[in-house]
C-alpha cells in the first residue's frame, strides 16, 4: 500500500533544485525551446527566448534613462559651477567695501534667477556703520542666524527676514543662508543672513540639497570679510 506525500513539492523545491543543478537544462535541452510564457504586453504566448529578450530590452531602456538623467545632471551641474565662478568673479572686482552686499545680492538675483534677494551684515567697522545693511536685524533674528548650522529651505512662515525684501508678500518659499567665518557647519557665531525668495512654492524646498546653497554662503562671507 502507498503512503500519501505528507510534505508535497512546492514551486520552492522545484526552484531550488534548478538552481542548484545547473546541467537540467543540457540534459533536457528540449524542455527550453518548449517552455511558452505569457507576454506582458499581450495575452499571446511567446518562447522562452523571446520573454528573455524583451526583458532585456526592458533593461536596457532602463539603463538608457538613467544615462540621459546623469548626462542632464552633469550638464546642469556644469552650467551651475560657471555662474557660481562669475559670481565670484564678480564679488574680487569690487573696489568699494561698502558696494558687496548690493553687489551680492544683486549678481545673485541676475545669475541664479532668483526673484528677491535680501541681506543683513551686522558688527561691521565703524565707517560701514551708517550702511543700510548694517541697520534692521533684531537680536531674535541674529541669535536665529547663528543657530542655523546648514541653509534653510522651506516656506515661508513669517521669518524676520522677509521684511528685508523688496516685496515680502510675494515670498512663498526661502532659503536663508547665515553668514559666518569658517566653513559650513561651523558654530562660529553668524554676522549676517541671505535672503533668497521666491513666489513659487517648490523654488527652495525642504527636501533640496543645500550643498550648492553652502558655497555660496561660504564666498559671500569670505567676500563680506572686509566690512568687519
Amino acid at each position: 500500500m502507498t503512503t500519501p506525500f505528507t510534505n508535497p513539492i512546492t514551486e520552492d523545491d522545484i526552484a531550488n533544485y534548478l538552481a542548484n543543478t545547473p546541467d537540467f537544462f543540457e540534459r533536457h535541452a528540449e524542455l527550453l525551446a518548449a517552455v511558452q510564457l505569457t507576454s506582458p504586453h499581450s495575452n499571446r504566448a511567446v518562447s522562452l527566448q523571446e520573454r528573455q529578450a524583451g526583458m532585456l530590452r526592458e533593461k536596457i531602456k532602463v539603463l538608457e534613462h538613467r544615462i540621459m538623467d546623469m548626462i542632464r545632471n552633469g550638464n546642469e551641474n556644469v552650467l551651475l559651477s560657471d555662474k557660481l565662478l562669475r559670481w565670484a568673479r564678480s564679488l574680487f572686482l569690487v573696489a568699494d567695501p561698502l558696494d558687496l552686499p548690493g553687489q551680492i545680492a544683486g549678481e545673485i538675483a541676475e545669475q541664479f534667477l532668483v526673484p528677491q534677494v535680501g541681506i543683513k551684515v551686522w558688527g561691521v567697522a565703524p565707517q560701514f556703520a551708517h550702511a543700510d545693511f548694517a541697520h534692521g536685524a533684531s537680536d531674535d533674528a541674529k541669535l536665529f542666524a547663528s543657530s542655523l548650522m546648514e541653509p534653510f529651505c522651506g516656506v515661508n512662515t513669517g521669518f524676520e527676514a522677509v521684511s528685508w525684501l523688496p516685496d515680502p508678500q510675494a515670498a512663498t518659499s526661502l532659503a536663508i543662508l547665515p553668514l559666518r567665518t569658517g566653513p559650513a557647519g561651523s558654530t562660529t557665531p553668524a554676522f549676517g543672513l541671505l535672503v533668497l525668495a521666491s513666489p513659487d512654492a517648490q523654488r527652495f524646498n525642504s527636501a533640496m540639497g543645500t550643498d550648492f546653497l553652502e558655497r555660496i554662503a561660504e564666498l559671500a562671507s569670505a567676500a563680506l570679510s572686509r566690512l568687519r
